[in-house]
């Protein structure tokens, strides 16, 4: 397989868009309300919040921030995951490669990256984290979950991943603005050996 950013990009969503209705199937009754209110509990402005689920996928974590009475728009390069998440959530869905992003400047109290920044190849990643760092308000909050590894990047049968370790992924936010807040592994009550996900929030400061 190719090692072109955009190539990559690509074979990755392709991945998703042949995939999708069974990826629908096997993460809706994923639990990640400890993931959402790790979001929604650092940000200090009042409520409502408006938040930007970036790799929004089919659109369940857009329906339970919509649920909970924040204004909830998401974001994914999948058109299928586009048009299933508008059908699901209600909300306002944007079709966008995470290597070009287009989004508006300061818009957003808080952007929510559940288990979607790891498919960024490291060669792109400081770009995407300063277009995020810039959508988000003075003082708002990004939150990530990321497969955690070794700092090792590459092909995982059709999807490309970078699994990093804290230090490294702490590195790369500081770069680019960011204040750590926050981290825990995931599954929670797991031994660390079996916690693969890693979580993470940030704030960029007012």
């Amino acid at each position: 397989m190719s090692n072109d950013l955009d190539t990559i990009s690509a074979q990755t969503l392709a991945h998703y868009q042949r995939n999708a209705a069974s990826f629908f199937a096997g993460t809706i009754d994923h639990d990640v309300s400890q993931n959402i209110q790790a979001l929604l509990g650092a940000i200090s402005t009042p409520p409502p919040f408006t938040i930007l689920d970036l790799g929004c996928g089919p659109g369940r974590d857009l329906k339970a921030f919509t649920q909970a009475g924040h204004r909830a728009i998401g974001i994914d390069g999948c058109a299928e995951f586009v048009r299933m998440a508008r059908d699901y959530s209600g909300c306002e869905v944007w079709q966008q490669d995470f290597l070009h992003l287009d989004l508006p400047a300061a818009m957003f109290d808080g952007i929510y990256a559940n288990a979607s920044l790891f498919h960024v190849p490291k060669a792109a990643l400081p770009d995407v984290l300063l277009k995020l760092h810039a959508a988000i308000k003075p003082g708002g909050v990004l939150f990530s979950s990321n497969p955690r590894g070794d700092n090792q990047e590459g092909w995982h049968g059709p999807r490309y991943g970078s699994y990093h370790d804290l230090a490294t992924w702490r590195a790369y936010l500081e770069q680019a603005g960011f204040v750590y807040l926050d981290h825990y592994y995931r599954p929670a009550g797991l031994p660390l050996a079996e916690q693969h996900w890693l979580a993470s929030v940030w704030r960029k400061p007012a």
